[in-house]
């Protein structure tokens, strides 16, 4: 069964070396990128707490990445999930609906997240159709240059 693992100093340079297709590279930040602002967090509309992940599969290979972030005190979404890729040899299989069903069962499990919000680019049709599948709902506000989608979870 594939699994998420945090990001550590053993795993970090195998993570970053996944990419996605070429037509895809306006889509998401680079992994390096992604695990430098980690270790920073990230500062819009307030302090969020980043947490990243590689996705795995069933023989223990990266094949994606997953980073979200936490803010208890933002007024509308205390959750928000600022990175998923999978790698292009992987694309097609599940991993990327598996890391946000890992990441919606990590909230859930938490009372204090009421609203998961994420963004895409408006040209991503693919994360479009699969945030929809989640029950994720475009708010019609534009963040960074990106589609807001959000979940109630409670």
């Amino acid at each position: 069964m594939p699994e998420l693992r945090p990001v550590t100093k053993e795993n970090w340079q195998a993570l970053i070396r996944l990419k996605v297709r070429d037509d895809q590279k306006n889509f998401v930040a680079s992994n390096l990128y992604s695990i430098a602002q980690a270790q920073f967090g990230d500062e819009f509309e307030g302090h969020w707490d980043l947490f990243a992940f590689g996705i795995y599969d069933d023989g223990g290979q990266p094949v994606g990445f997953l980073m979200y972030g936490l803010n208890f005190s933002h007024p509308d979404q205390q959750a928000y999930v600022q990175r998923l890729m999978v790698d292009e040899k992987f694309q097609g299989k599940g991993f990327g609906r598996f890391g946000m069903e890992k990441a919606l069962e990590i909230f859930r499990a938490d009372e204090r997240i009421k609203v998961v919000a994420i963004s895409y680019e408006p040209e991503n049709e693919a994360a479009r159709k699969l945030y929809a599948g989640f029950g994720f709902v475009e708010t019609g506000r534009i963040v960074e240059d990106e589609t807001e989608a959000v979940l109630k979870l409670r």
